[in-house]
């Protein structure tokens, strides 16, 4: 698989990352498909790509996006219930909940459904991308990476391409092609076994545990050691008032 033989995208799982994935995608020029478990997901989904917070929409209205560049991504975005739907797709990224064994087995499933030439990735936070692509095929660990990206994914530039020993060249160039198109900073990332993090979160929770030191010395209230961060760092958010993950926004 070329960068330039990318033309559609699945995503495996909807929500908060699944749908900003969808819509970066979406307005990167790629027809999309995002395949859920209920049309409710599905209706949730949807309604965060266009009217959510960080949804096209307001993008329109901020002047990030024009209003021909919205339609046309909106239209560019599928929604299914059906696996199979997810067949002919050229990049398949996963967006599941944060599960190791749920990862492996909806992989495993995916590896036998979707054209071999397909190229897998997995938006894990942080399990080693190795481990989750224990159970497909040989062929396939050529054809499987990380691309982890940030929550609220359509502001949060980064995106962790992570290759593992028997991750091709070439799977890194498409899938890292593919980012960058997307509008994404890329940082290159080797798969660590047994580690959990890959370099965003690892290194946030080396500081957190200093952070916790801090506080439990008493040299420090929590909202002193947000203020420094936020303020000295330009941090949007720090360590214990409000932050932004998985089913929040910041």
């Amino acid at each position: 698989m070329r960068f330039e033989d990318v033309k559609t995208i699945g995503i495996m799982g909807g929500g908060v990352m699944g749908g900003g994935i969808a819509q970066i995608m979406a307005i990167a020029g790629y027809e999309v498909i995002v395949r859920d478990l209920t049309n409710e997901l599905i209706q949730v989904t949807r309604d965060a790509v266009v009217e959510g917070r960080w949804g096209m929409k307001r993008a329109v209205e901020r002047g990030k996006l024009s209003f021909d560049q919205c339609a046309e991504a909106m239209e560019r975005i599928h929604f299914t219930l059906a696996t199979r739907d997810l067949h002919d797709v050229d990049l398949l990224i996963e967006a599941i909940p944060e599960r190791l064994d749920l990862k492996q087995q909806v992989f495993a499933e995916l590896d036998t459904l979707i054209k071999p030439e397909a190229i897998f990735a997995t938006n894990t936070s942080g399990f080693p991308v190795a481990d989750i692509a224990r159970d497909v095929s040989e062929g396939r660990k050529a054809l499987f990476a990380g691309m982890h990206y940030s929550n609220p994914v359509p502001t949060m530039r980064m995106c962790e391409v992570i290759y593992t020993p028997q991750t091709s060249e070439e799977t890194v160039a498409v899938v890292r092609g593919v980012a960058e198109k997307a509008g994404r900073a890329v940082s290159m990332v080797k798969d660590e076994p047994g580690s959990y993090g890959f370099v965003m979160n690892r290194i946030f929770a080396a500081a957190k545990r200093e952070a916790d030191k801090i506080v439990e010395a008493g040299i420090a209230t929590r909202e002193d050691v947000d203020r420094a961060m936020i303020t000295g760092r330009n941090w949007p958010a720090a360590f214990y008032g409000n932050r932004g993950g998985i089913g929040k926004q910041w």
